[in-house]
């Protein structure tokens, strides 16, 4: 027989404790996912600053062989650039040719994409002096922000 004297010994989590628990995981859950949702975000920019780049490249390149810069990024050279989409498809590219010795290259968000709710960094610019520039999805400048 058990004497009143000890009770028996009790084991588990008591509400309390358990509900302290869901506060602290929930506490710690909202400021590590956006924080997380952003590094994804800046890691994703490099696919547009990336076919730029490639896209500046092939421009010289297209230059040198043909005296004047390209507009058909689709084809392959010595036709086109051969950089028709970016290398994971995050963001729309499209070059703008105003004369022969001139070209404006951009990176756009695509619509539905993973980098669509990317408000910092919407639009990415080049031209064939190698100015960079980028623009957030309101259209203000954040040229030092986006091409780091």
């Amino acid at each position: 027989m058990k004497s009143a004297k000890h009770p028996a010994k009790q084991t588990g989590f008591t509400l309390i404790e358990l509900m302290v628990s869901m506060v602290i995981i929930a506490i710690i859950m909202t400021v590590a996912i956006p924080s997380y949702r952003g590094y994804i975000q800046r890691a994703n920019r490099a696919d547009a600053t990336t076919a730029l780049l490639r896209i500046t490249a092939g421009q010289e390149r297209f230059f040198i062989q043909n005296g004047t810069y390209s507009n058909d990024l689709a084809n392959p050279p010595p036709v086109g650039l051969g950089v028709g989409q970016t290398e994971r498809g995050f963001y729309n590219l499209a070059v703008a040719r105003p004369n022969a010795g001139q070209y404006q290259a951009v990176a756009t968000i695509a619509a539905g994409g993973a980098q669509a709710d990317d408000q910092d960094c919407a639009v990415f610019i080049v031209n064939e002096r190698g100015q960079r520039t980028a623009f957030t999805n309101g259209g203000a400048e954040n040229t030092d922000d986006c091409w780091r």
